[in-house]
């Protein structure tokens, strides 16, 4: 644990707060991408099934716990409580070319041919791009509600937050992961855009707005 990955990790949990105290207190789910939603549950599905196997520490399976928890949690307030205001003309992207990939490519570049190193490796890879059917969303409408781009930017900043918590785990413990560092390097820059326009925009109290 370093200050890095303990910010990355609390900006996370607060991107997950952001998103589901704005479906819960609007009664909408509206400018919210369920195909994201539903990705990142197979994300933390496929990566924490080793709560089953193996302890770490009480912190890392209590975030475990909470983000598996809120992940079917917003599901389930998307496509069943909520299901009314969900944007199914918006939300369109095909999430079929990004799981099948991020499938192909688990099972070809990994660190070990083992059913629990492949799901983790495909939750690496699919985490990566699981956001692009957010941004394709916010894209396609042309605008985006100030706490929708709260909630992505909390989310850009957990992986931006954890490439320096790769850098200083290499020169703190002699420590890297290639896998992991290309597959969130390869996810910030899905941000960078966003990035800007939140910075320029929606700090100074403007609606972020995108090309359609």
């Amino acid at each position: 644990m370093n200050i890095f990955r303990l910010l990355g990790d609390l900006s996370h949990l607060l991107a997950i707060i952001i998103l589901l105290l704005k479906i819960w207190k609007s009664r909408s789910c509206a400018g919210i991408s369920g195909r994201s939603q539903v990705l990142f549950a197979v994300v933390y599905t496929s990566r924490y099934l080793d709560l089953l196997t193996s302890f770490i520490s009480l912190y890392n399976s209590v975030m475990k716990v909470v983000f598996l928890a809120a992940s079917y949690g917003t599901v389930y307030l998307m496509f069943v409580k909520f299901k009314a205001s969900y944007d199914h003309n918006h939300d369109t992207f095909r999430i079929e070319f990004l799981v099948l990939p991020c499938v192909l490519l688990s099972l070809l570049i990994n660190h070990e041919f083992s059913p629990m190193e492949i799901l983790w490796t495909f939750s690496i890879y699919l985490e990566s791009v699981a956001i692009l059917p957010q941004l394709f969303m916010v894209s396609k409408t042309g605008e985006a509600e100030s706490i929708t781009s709260h909630y992505l930017f909390a989310l850009g900043s957990y992986r931006a937050l954890y490439i320096f918590n790769w850098i200083y785990r290499y020169y703190a413990e002699s420590h890297y992961d290639v896998i992991a560092i290309i597959a969130g390097i390869v996810q910030t820059v899905l941000y960078c855009d966003f990035f800007y326009l939140y910075i320029t925009k929606v700090l100074k109290g403007k609606k972020l707005q995108l090309p359609a």
